[in-house]
């Protein structure tokens, strides 16, 4: 049976780190690249605004419940390796691929503990003294400049935000209705480029799945996108894109063989981008005994993963010993459990992995 290719990121040529440095940068400003969208060619202003988990293909199905987002020019670019908020928010604010920024995956080995980036803990707590977040990721965001941020006021001093965020102007909002307004003193302020983050659309599709309740969010997220855009001086240019899209997964789990977990000292990654670190010396005996999983999975070992550039074209120290010796990456709507790895609530749609519904994202924009 013939199994699809994995949609790899394009680093370099229309994927999320590539997004930055065009805007904030004025050598990027005056060529802008073919894959960004042609309104923000006379633009004298720029905000742009995630909307965590929003993916190309979702929109694509549902381009009547979005009419403002669906009338935006542009098209469809690249999340990166793995396809989940952690990797992918890092590399839109710092422009650099998780390689170079170091922060691989949703539950990170950290040597001797796993760490759940997004919390910046483990089971026991905190870990934001064991493992200071401008020394995991000490990459500037903006490319240095002193940005406002728009995200939730609560996320405000955490140790994600810390690592990904350090150094903006945070103008932290407690309702989504705050957002278009915010933008709009930060522009009237004489900010020349506002970021703003919207996460509802990936609550509801990790809890609730497709459907209609999947569809009123959208439908809301649109009229937060329109509120925006009316809120706008002329001159600026609204980007609108995400992180990743979602995969309706359900309760479709596979628990690994007691054959492979023999072979296993620990995982990390998530369900659909799962890291197993071998035992000592029993490396290639589990990368062979996971080649079971192929009819649902990308079975791949950390030299392919570097190789294929999945994770950019340079890759640190630091970055390569935070991977696994295996990755079952699946090509299924299925996910790999790890009973480290739970949660509130058990996630009906997922994401992580290199499907094209997990990997290619909106970069839409409109200028007022």
């Amino acid at each position: 049976m013939s199994h699809p290719s994995p949609v790899l990121p394009r680093y370099g040529s229309g994927s999320l780190p590539d997004i930055i440095p065009v805007l904030c940068s004025p050598a990027g400003a005056a060529d802008r690249p073919a894959w960004m969208p042609d309104a923000l060619a006379a633009a004298e202003r720029v905000v742009m605004l995630v909307i965590d988990g929003l993916g190309w293909n979702q929109l694509q199905e549902r381009a009547h419940v979005a009419p403002v987002l669906s009338a935006m020019t542009g098209g469809s670019i690249t999340s990166v390796a793995p396809s989940t908020t952690a990797t992918a928010l890092t590399s839109i604010t710092t422009g650099l691929t998780p390689g170079e920024h170091g922060l691989i995956g949703y539950r990170m080995d950290m040597g001797g503990t796993v760490m759940n980036t997004l919390r910046w803990g483990d089971e026991n707590g905190d870990l934001r003294r064991k493992f200071p977040p401008l020394q995991v990721q000490a990459c500037p965001p903006f490319l240095g400049l002193s940005v406002p941020v728009l995200s939730k006021a609560e996320l405000e001093g955490t140790g994600f935000t810390e690592a990904h965020l350090a150094g903006v102007k945070p103008m932290g909002w407690r309702a989504p209705s705050s957002i278009a307004v915010t933008v709009r003193r930060a522009l009237d302020a004489g900010e020349p480029f506002v970021y703003a983050y919207y996460d509802g659309v990936d609550k509801i599709a990790h809890e609730r799945g497709f459907g209609d309740y999947y569809d009123a969010e959208l439908a809301y997220a649109d009229s937060l996108v329109a509120a925006v855009t009316e809120s706008l001086p002329p001159g600026t240019a609204l980007v609108v894109t995400a992180d990743h899209g979602q995969v309706h997964v359900g309760q479709n789990t596979v628990v690994l063989a007691p054959e492979v977990m023999s072979l296993v000292h620990h995982q990390s990654g998530e369900g659909r981008f799962r890291w197993l670190h071998a035992q000592r010396g029993k490396e290639n005996e589990l990368l062979a005994e996971c080649g079971r999983y192929e009819d649902v999975a990308w079975v791949v070992s950390r030299d392919q993963v570097i190789e294929e550039n999945w994770f950019g074209p340079r890759v640190s120290p630091e970055a390569r010993r935070r991977m696994g010796d295996v990755a079952l990456v699946p090509h299924a709507p299925v996910s790999f459990e790890d009973p480290a790895d739970g949660g509130a609530f058990e996630l009906v749609c997922r994401h992580g992995s290199l499907t094209a519904d997990e990997m290619l994202v909106p970069l839409l924009a409109s200028l007022s």
